[in-house]
Formats: C-alpha cells, sequence, structure tokens
C-alpha cells in the first residue's frame, strides 16, 4: 500500500534526481563535446546532425521545469522519446553501463523513471503548487 503521507515527498526526490540529471548531460554536451561534436556524434548514429541541439534544449529547458516542479507530468513524458533516443544509442554498447561506451540499462532505467515522474505528478515542493496556493490566496482576498 502507498503511504499517502511520504508518497509527495518520493515524487519530489525522483523529480530533483531527474531533472538534475537533464541538466547535467545537457550541460555535458554543451561544456564536453560541445554541441557541434554532439552534432557529428548524431550523425554517425545516422541521425540529422540538427536533432543534438533538439535534444541538447529539451534536456536543459525540460530538466529545469522537472527541478522547479511545473508541468512535471506532461514534461517528464515529453522526454521519454530523448530517453528512448539515448536507449537505442547505447544498445550496441552491451547491457551494463560500465561497458566500453556505455551500455543501454542506465537510459533503459531513466526512461522508466521519467514514465513513473510521469504518473506520480510534481511532488512536495514544486513550484506549480506554490503558484497555485499563491492565485488561490489572491482570489480569495478579492472575494
Amino acid at each position: 500500500m502507498i503511504d499517502h503521507r511520504t508518497a509527495p515527498y518520493a515524487a519530489f526526490v525522483l523529480r530533483a534526481a531527474l531533472g538534475v540529471m537533464f541538466i547535467a548531460h545537457a550541460l555535458l554536451k554543451y561544456s564536453v563535446f560541445t554541441l557541434p561534436g554532439t552534432a557529428k556524434f548524431f550523425e554517425s548514429l545516422g541521425l540529422p546532425g540538427p536533432l543534438a541541439y533538439a535534444t541538447f534544449a529539451a534536456e536543459l529547458i525540460g530538466g529545469a521545469l522537472i527541478l522547479a516542479g511545473l508541468g512535471t507530468r506532461w514534461v517528464a513524458l515529453a522526454l521519454v522519446p530523448v530517453l528512448l533516443g539515448a536507449t537505442w544509442a547505447h544498445a550496441g554498447n552491451g547491457w551494463l553501463f560500465s561497458a566500453p561506451n556505455g551500455g543501454w540499462e542506465y537510459p533503459a532505467f531513466l526512461t522508466l523513471a521519467a514514465i513513473v515522474q510521469s504518473l506520480l505528478g510534481d511532488g512536495k515542493f514544486a513550484l506549480a503548487n506554490l503558484l497555485s496556493a499563491a492565485q488561490l490566496q489572491s482570489i480569495k482576498g478579492a472575494a
């Protein structure tokens, strides 16, 4: 049985971890691999190079929105194709992520984590919850 007292905190922990992970991977593409280098890697996989820039933007903006708790359900779900792409990119490297060039276990796990986050929602400490409370307060104050 799910403990409804702690479930919002569990959703928050997952949300924070996913948000930080997406931002970290976006910054890795930007500062270590560089965006042109990432585009060349995408092309080596048979993908269009500009998709690297879209992936970077999705990870950076999506990660920030998830971390802040804004549109968490939809943003997490929207990032599932990015994670499926990462799983596909690592599929030929074996299962374990410690394999050379990384296996597919980590991106597959993150795909499932994003799906779980989309089912759980924002959880505790979400900016969306604070905005909703502030909006309700202003409506009550105006009445």
